[in-house]
């Protein structure tokens, strides 16, 4: 408990100076890049002083020259803190419509090319879609959960259609990447934050124009996120011990 109080007082104390230094800055020159920058920062520090350890796999494979959509599992509302600043280059989110009401603060998102998403229709989630696609015509990575949610016990759960029309629609390679630990040192439901270490698996690029529809996309995605994960947590093992109890049930009731 004590290292959240210490990582929330870092962010809430870091928010004004952000706000006296950065916000006009970024308003008078029309440039977000030192804000994200110093945000990235404030992000980065808070989580290590949550006594949170990143490890990360697969980094260097990432071209700097390329604009990428990274599709994320969703375990913690620690994810984004410890994700985003390990990611080079600027990435745009995907955050809840009614922030932008918000004059400064919605101001700064637009800036920042964020895109305003209402999970309330589906005529709203391709508005989001088609605002994604111009944030990476831009240059601007998009990093998206594609499960919508967070998991309760770390397994994944159903991928929302959304992101792979996008990245097919622009035909931006597709990077996988599976966060393993961030539900053990801040599950979904809890405030508090235990010191652990969080694994950041970036997986090979995939290419959309190598599939020929979104759902053999999908599932190649699905695939690699979740090789990732613990054993305990994979798909497979899950399929593995059904497959296991079904065949000792059957033993059982022939005998």
């Amino acid at each position: 408990m004590i290292r959240t109080i210490l990582m929330l007082t870092f962010w809430t104390l870091a928010l004004p100076t952000a706000a006296v230094i950065c916000f006009p800055w970024t308003f008078i020159t029309g440039d977000i890049g030192f804000l994200y920058r110093v945000a990235m920062w404030g992000a980065w520090t808070g989580v290590r002083l949550a006594g949170i350890r990143v490890q990360t796999v697969g980094l260097e494979k990432l071209d700097p020259n390329r604009t990428y959509v990274f599709m994320s599992n969703h375990a913690s509302n620690i994810d984004p803190p410890l994700m985003l600043p390990l990611i080079p280059r600027r990435t745009s989110v995907m955050v809840k419509k009614e922030l932008f009401n918000y004059p400064i603060l919605g101001k700064t998102m637009r800036l920042g090319s964020l895109v305003p998403v209402d999970r309330g229709s589906r005529e709203a989630g391709i508005v989001a879609v088609r605002a994604a696609a111009s944030v990476l015509r831009q240059g601007i990575n998009m990093m998206i959960y594609v499960e919508g949610h967070r998991s309760f016990d770390g397994k994944l759960l159903p991928f929302k259609k959304g992101p792979f029309y996008l990245a097919m629609e622009c035909d931006v390679p597709v990077v996988p990447v599976t966060i393993a630990g961030s539900h053990y040192v801040m599950p979904k439901g809890r405030f508090a934050i235990k010191p652990g270490i969080v694994r950041v698996i970036f997986h090979e690029a995939i290419e959309p124009k190598d599939f020929g529809d979104r759902t053999s996309l999908m599932e190649k995605v699905r695939q690699v996120i979740d090789s990732g994960l613990p054993a305990q947590y994979q798909e497979r093992q899950q399929d593995l011990q059904s497959t296991k109890r079904t065949t000792l049930h059957q033993g059982t009731a022939s005998a």
